[in-house]
Order: C-alpha cells, then sequence, then structure tokens
C-alpha cells in the first residue's frame, strides 16, 4: 500500500518505521520544512526519537499536496489541536479512496469532537467506512525498539477495521479490532487527563495507594462520560481504556504523567509546557472534559480536579483533601 504519515514527532517516525518493514512504501510528512530538511540528511530524529534509523526508502516531505496525493491510507500523527487546519488542506486534494486513521489521543476543545468527528466534520462529503483509529498502550520510545505492543484499530465498519489491523499487524506489535470507535477515541483522550492526576500524585509524594485509587476511580470517570456520549462499556476495560490508562500513569515515557508530576513538585504549567518538546494532549483535553462534563451534567470529580490545579492554580492537597472528603458514595 502506498501510505503517509502525517506528523513527524516520535509517534508518527516510529509507525513510518513499522509500516515501511511491514512492506509499505511510506511517506513521513514534517510540517516544518527546516526540519523536513535535517530528517533527510541524518535520517535519524533526534528531537522526538533518537537513535532510531529511519530506512532510505522512506520518502521524508514538507509538501502536503506530495504526502496526501493518491494515498491508500493517510495516517493523522498531528497534535489534536491541530488537525483541523491540515485537514482543510488535505481536502483540496483526490482523497476519494484514502482511508483515514487517526493516531492522535485528544479532543478538539473547541468543538469538543474526537478527531474521527472533526474528519468527518471538515471533509464533509468522506463516508464513515473511510475512518479509523488506532489507539492504546503504545510509547514510541518502546516500539520504535520492537518491544511487544499491543493496540486497538477501529472503524464504524469492522472491514476497514479488519484493514488498518492487517496493514499494521507485526511480529512485535499486535493490533486487535473493534467498531466501537468512539470508545476507543474516548479512552484514548480521557486517561491523558487522568494520567495527569497520577503525575500530581507522584510530584507531591503522596503514595502508591493514591495513585492506585486515582487510577481506577479514573477509569470509572473515564467510562461513565464515555458511555453518556454513546461509547460502548467493555470498550474502557480492554487496551484502549484500562490498558492505555494504566501505562499513560505508571510510565517514565508518559508526557502526560511528567507534566502532572511536575506540578505536584509546584511548578508552573506554563512555564512546564515551555520547557517541553513535545505535546502532552491531556493539558488541552483537560478543557474538553471540563467543559463536556459540565454540558451533559456528568460527575468526573477527578478530571474536574486535573482542571482546577491546572488552569485556577489551586493547591493539589487541598484539591485532594476535597476529593477525599466528598459526599459518602457507592462504588457500584
Amino acid at each position: 500500500m502506498r501510505i503517509s504519515v502525517l506528523g513527524a514527532g516520535g509517534w508518527g517516525t516510529t509507525l513510518a518505521i513499522l509500516l515501511h518493514l511491514n512492506g509499505h512504501e511510506v511517506t513521513l510528512w514534517e510540517y516544518k520544512k527546516s526540519y523536513a530538511k535535517i530528517l533527510n540528511r541524518h535520517r535519524e530524529n533526534k528531537i522526538y526519537l533518537p537513535g532510531i534509523k529511519i530506512p532510505k526508502e522512506i520518502s521524508i516531505t514538507h509538501d502536503l499536496e506530495t504526502a496526501s496525493f493518491n494515498k491508500h491510507m493517510l495516517v493523522i500523527a498531528i497534535p489534536s489541536q491541530f488537525v483541523r487546519n491540515v485537514l482543510k488542506e488535505i481536502k483540496k486534494f483526490d482523497y476519494k479512496n484514502t482511508t483515514f486513521v487517526s493516531v492522535a489521543k485528544g479532543i478538539e476543545k473547541k468543538s469538543l469532537m474526537t478527531i474521527s468527528q472533526v474528519i468527518k466534520d471538515e471533509i464533509k462529503d468522506i463516508q464513515s467506512p473511510a475512518i479509523g483509529v488506532l489507539s492504546g498502550p503504545s510509547h514510541a520510545e518502546e516500539v520504535s525498539r520492537k518491544i511487544p505492543t499491543a493496540v486497538v484499530a477501529a472503524s464504524t465498519d469492522i472491514s476497514t477495521a479488519k484493514q488498518i489491523q492487517a496493514t499494521f499487524m507485526t511480529s512485535y506489535f499486535r493490533v486487535y479490532s473493534s467498531t466501537d470507535i468512539l470508545g476507543v477515541e474516548y479512552g484514548g483522550a480521557l486517561k491523558n487527563v487522568i494520567a495527569i492526576g497520577a503525575g500530581i500524585v507522584d510530584g507531591a509524594k503522596f503514595g502508591d495507594n493514591t495513585k492506585a485509587a486515582i487510577m481506577t476511580r479514573g477509569i470509572a470517570e473515564i467510562s461513565r462520560l464515555g458511555i453518556y456520549l454513546g461509547a460502548r462499556p467493555e470498550t474502557f476495560s480492554g487496551l484502549s481504556g484500562m490498558g492505555d490508562l494504566i501505562v499513560t500513569c505508571m510510565s517514565r515515557h508518559s508526557r502526560n504523567r511528567y507534566v502532572g508530576e511536575q506540578i505536584g513538585k509546584g511548578k508552573k504549567l506554563k512555564d512546564i509546557l515551555k520547557s517541553m518538546n513535545m505535546v502532552a494532549e491531556g493539558v488541552e483535553t483537560s478543557k474538553a472534559v471540563h467543559q463536556l462534563s459540565k454540558e451533559h451534567e456528568v460527575e468526573t470529580p477527578i478530571c474536574s480536579a486535573v482542571y482546577q490545579i491546572l488552569f485556577e492554580e489551586r493547591d493539589p492537597i487541598k484539591v485532594t483533601y476535597e476529593l477525599m472528603t466528598r459526599d459518602m458514595k457507592s462504588e457500584d
């Protein structure tokens, strides 16, 4: 297949290499012209994926039309808040026989849409079977080194989900299929907010008990909101739900956990983000979750606490105390 990966961050670069090793003709698109030249010259993504060589057969370009024209599949590995602007350009080209696969894990903060919904909204004549997502517990730092990993490919059309599954499946990258595209997307996006909370626990040195509580009650919040928005309950106990939550809350590779950890240590959000090369999707997603929860009157106390700490600069210790002393509840 002729496949373009849009976005040359760590994950986009990793997937481009994986797809090349699977025998596909791969193009990697980098939005900065100067960095595209650096990638071509060194064949290594030294900022986002150091130590991993990019095979010479992978074409690297800054030109979006070159990357998008006459491709069987476009893999969208762009931070979620920038996806719509790229789609506005892509829809000028011929995409009639192209499958769009989102690997972004976020919710657009203005529209409150998942990325599959953004694709459908921006490219009006695209059919739902031409849209899919790939998500799950999968850090680029590990997949690029062929560490065994399992993820989920989802689409409203099972044949599309299975096409994506077959395209990405390798001996070290196991792909399951699903038709619950919203569940897979909400799991991948909302867990980033909980991971910031888990990082705050680490930074404030609360302990393992606290972190276990955050993760367990966090998946309850993710499920509650996701089900209300149209997802299936069982999806949140799978790889794109609980699986992704575990790895993002626990891993040293997690950007969202790192942001929370620095907040827990007393640093300011703007200073943390300024020091990072990569995007922590959970920061903007926390705004979207806060709005969704308010609009639909769905209780998400941990996500609300993260929002308050990030954007209202509330003290993590005081907010945690408030979480612990809420009215008594049943776990059901």
